[in-house]
């Protein structure tokens, strides 16, 4: 396969069709990601102490901080990996998977030199009992060596997805997940590992599905290597885009996790108890999102595409087909967890106390994506444009809705308040970028491009 011949063409006019081949494996490949912190919860969730669920939950909590800091590298690889293919420019197609796969090397050795202060500050910002932060501690100093593997693949799936090969990117994020579901079932239900096996098995997952990805790529790149020259990955201006929008990228994930950690902080100080069904709540969240986002991930690369290629209509059917096939799937999820809700609970958990924490609260997952599934939507067309300055700004909006409301709700509400607040700042993401969608048409094109109606998503 040439590296300019993407695995699947899209049309001027994109189809329901061509938009499902492009999207589902990207849906499949999405809900693969936190399913590695689904199943550790999971399975540790087997053993009879609620400390072993909260411990791997705050673990995963402070992995989650860590590596979402450097998401941008998945985002902006996408979106500028698809704007040089709608060029058709071969270099800049292979300059887009090097220069940021320069960064993930470099924070993945970071993260390593620094463990010791990253886990020492994380437990103190987020508190919980000793036991827990026991569990947490042994967690974090066996996943940690998975640090550069990850970051590696953020890159790898972001330059995969860009350039439509999303079968690829599923292939590998499967693998990492299957292997992961079933070293956990053996070195915690099989040989009794608890909370070090679950970790362990993660960490090995990691590594394999990097180095599948990495010969995968390797074989697709081979051929136009030698035109690349070092000199090249310096260049200042295309360097200085990319900071750009990695800069914002970057500060929109510090208030996304500014949320994340009160959050989890809020609950923690509630007992370890309403910790444990949050963070079985917060799983499903992931899982819901991550589905959403891989309609909003095929949405990035038509609107990359589109822009890179000068394509209007295309962009514009970006926009209808992202609304159309996001506001079904999130009415979709909606009912499951009304009918299903409570059954989903228990394949986490047997612990009947942490079951009924989270079932209080399960009414919050179900309003969730109506009202946060457009955020993550435009999320995806705003990044395929490499238009990030936008999305930092609503999200830092978002965030200054929820500190007020979470400060002000929890005394009285007490774990109802964290929730409350947690689906205020979703519905706040999705308002406050709405606002910036006529902006990105005249950002985006040399003059006003057609702009997204409601009226049009019937066509």
């Amino acid at each position: 396969m040439k590296i300019g011949s993407p695995s699947l063409e899209i049309k001027k006019a994109c189809s329901h069709k061509e938009y499902l081949l492009l999207a589902l494996p990207l849906v499949i490949s999405g809900i693969s990601t936190p399913l590695l912190g689904a199943v550790d919860t999971a399975v540790v969730g087997r053993m009879p102490d609620p400390v072993s669920i909260g411990g791997v939950a705050i673990g995963a909590v402070i992995f989650n901080t860590m590596y979402w800091l450097l998401g941008f590298l998945r985002v902006s690889t996408s979106g500028f990996t698809s704007q040089a293919e709608g060029l058709k420019d071969q270099k800049e197609m292979l300059l887009t998977f090097f220069r940021p796969m320069i960064i993930a090397f470099l924070f993945g050795l970071l993260f390593l030199v620094l463990q010791a202060p990253i886990l020492h500050l994380s437990l103190m910002m987020m508190g919980g009992s000793e036991a827990v932060s026991e569990i947490a501690s042994s967690y974090f100093s066996i996943r940690i060596y998975g640090a550069p593997f990850i970051l590696t693949s953020y890159v790898m799936i972001g330059w995969l997805i860009g350039m439509g090969k999303v079968r690829l990117a599923l292939a590998t994020q499967v693998l990492m997940n299957v292997l992961n579901i079933i070293l956990d079932v053996v070195f915690v239900l099989g040989f009794g590992m608890g909370v070090t096996g679950v970790a362990t098995a993660t960490l090995i997952s990691e590594v394999t599905a990097v180095m599948f990805g990495a010969i995968v790529i390797y074989r697709s790149i081979k051929p136009g290597l030698k035109k690349i020259r070092l000199r090249m990955l310096s260049e200042l201006e295309p360097l200085q885009k990319m900071f750009k929008v990695n800069r914002d990228l970057f500060l929109r994930t510090v208030c996304l996790l500014t949320m994340t950690i009160i959050f989890t902080s809020k609950g923690a100080s509630l007992g370890e108890v309403f910790l444990a069904g949050n963070a079985i709540l917060l799983q499903i969240h992931y899982m819901m999102a991550y589905l959403l986002g891989g309609f909003a991930n095929a949405s990035s690369i038509l609107v990359g595409r589109s822009i890179g290629s000068k394509n209007r209509p295309l962009y514009t059917r970006a926009f209808h087909l992202s609304a159309l096939w996001g506001v079904g799937s999130a009415a979709f999820l909606s009912l499951l967890m009304v009918l299903w809700g409570e059954e989903i609970v228990s394949l986490f958990t047997t612990i009947g106390e942490v079951q009924t924490a989270a079932y209080d609260q399960l009414i919050w997952i179900v309003i969730f994506p109506i009202l946060g599934f457009w955020g993550l939507q435009l999320e995806g067309l705003f990044s395929g444009a490499t238009q990030a300055a936008p999305v930092r700004d609503s999200i830092l909006l978002a965030l200054l809705l929820f500190l007020p409301t979470i400060w002000l709700t929890v005394p009285i509400l007490g774990n109802t308040g964290i929730w409350l607040s947690f689906v205020l700042f979703s519905f706040g993401r999705s308002l406050f970028l709405s606002l910036y969608i006529p902006k990105l048409g005249r950002m985006s094109f040399e003059d006003k491009v057609e702009e997204f109606s409601p009226r049009k998503l019937s066509s």
